[in-house]
This record gives structure tokens, C-alpha cells and sequence, in this order.
């Protein structure tokens, strides 16, 4: 589990998310809003579990979402709006 740390404005929130969590949102934005298939870091088989892949996996998701972010910089699609709880938490 991936735990990601969101902001905005005044307002600061946990989620936490598996990577298949963040492989369905990307096949959602893929077919939605045209994303870059390359742009999630790949799914690794061998070792997934040490705590060096961890580790770069979890910089990885965080570059991947602040690209996204990014790239909305108005507003969020509906999916990454869901995704990180902003219907939760602000309004």
C-alpha cells in the first residue's frame, strides 16, 4: 500500500492506494483523457516486494502523480479527483 500525502490550499489528507489502484486510474485517464500509456511506471514481477523497489516505485507514483496534476493544473478529471478523496475534503 501506498500512502500519498495531498494538499491543497489549507487543507491537508492521507490516502492510501495499492498499485493496481494506480494501474486502473491510468487506464481510466489513458482511454478518457488520452494519457500517456509510458507515463505510469511499470509493474515489476522479480523482487516486487524488497524495500529498494518499494522505495523507487513510491518516488515514482509520486512523480507520475504530480505530472498528472500537472497537466490539469484547472481541474482534475473526475477519476484522479476520485482517486485522491478531493470530493472528501474539499469543497
Amino acid at each position: 500500500v501506498y500512502i500519498i500525502q495531498v494538499s491543497v490550499g489549507n487543507h491537508q489528507w492521507t490516502v492510501k492506494h495499492r498499485y493496481s489502484d494506480f494501474h486502473d486510474l491510468h487506464e481510466k485517464l489513458v482511454s478518457e483523457k488520452k494519457i500517456d500509456k509510458n507515463l505510469l511506471p511499470p509493474k515489476k514481477i522479480i523482487g516486487k516486494n524488497s524495500k529498494s523497489l518499494v522505495e523507487k516505485r513510491q518516488k515514482e507514483l509520486e512523480v507520475y502523480l504530480q505530472t498528472l496534476l500537472v497537466k490539469f493544473p484547472i481541474a482534475a478529471p473526475k477519476v484522479l479527483s476520485h482517486f485522491l478523496h478531493f470530493h472528501l475534503y474539499v469543497s
